[in-house]
């Protein structure tokens, strides 16, 4: 029996496929979007193998999932193709990141500086992920000059990179680490 092909050769000429068919280029805004929530995701993975609070693990699983979601979501063009409704943003998703956001926060001290990123090495992978998640919400927010785009994506997407600040704050809190304070007398 033959394996199937991870390569088809299909997308050596800058081309690739949307759900349903549709073909576009590489560069196309919605192919940044979807690819930039993969980088993501796959940044969401690596910050999962250091964290060691199972209910943190568990919630980025889900996390995780959601993004896979949002990216089917954005790989429809749903002008050429229908929108599943598996991979629609429902409400209750954004109320679950808000209330981990919330359940989080209320077991760190307050803030009264910026923070920068970095203390441990688990807060820092978790700042990359804040980081990453913002930049796929200036791409998503790109295609939807051009495209539809459901406002509990973007909402979503918004709260999750909340959600990777206070796991950075958390992180290095837990492991002994100090947070680093923007010196902003720096020249």
């Amino acid at each position: 029996m033959k394996k199937s092909g991870i390569y088809t050769g299909t997308g050596d000429k800058g081309m690739t496929s949307l759900v349903g068919g549709y073909r576009v280029s590489k560069a196309d805004k919605r192919i940044e979007s979807y690819g930039t929530i993969d980088e993501l995701n796959s940044f969401i993975g690596l910050l999962i193998t250091e964290i060691e609070d199972q209910t943190d693990k568990d919630f980025l699983l889900f996390v995780q999932h959601k993004l896979f979601t949002i990216g089917s979501y954005l790989a429809t063009d749903q002008e050429h193709s229908e929108l599943k409704i598996k991979s629609r943003v429902m409400p209750e998703t954004i109320t679950r990141i808000e209330q981990e956001i919330d359940r989080i926060d209320e077991k760190l001290p307050k803030m009264h500086n910026f923070i920068l990123p970095g203390g441990t090495h688990t807060a820092a992978i978790a700042h990359v992920c804040r980081t990453v998640c913002r930049r796929a919400e200036r791409r998503i927010y790109s295609l939807a000059t051009d495209s539809l785009v459901e406002e509990p994506v973007l909402i979503f997407i918004n709260r999750l990179s909340d959600y990777l600040f206070i796991m950075a704050r958390k992180e290095c809190l837990k492991n002994n680490g100090k947070e680093i304070i923007w010196d902003n007398t720096c020249i």
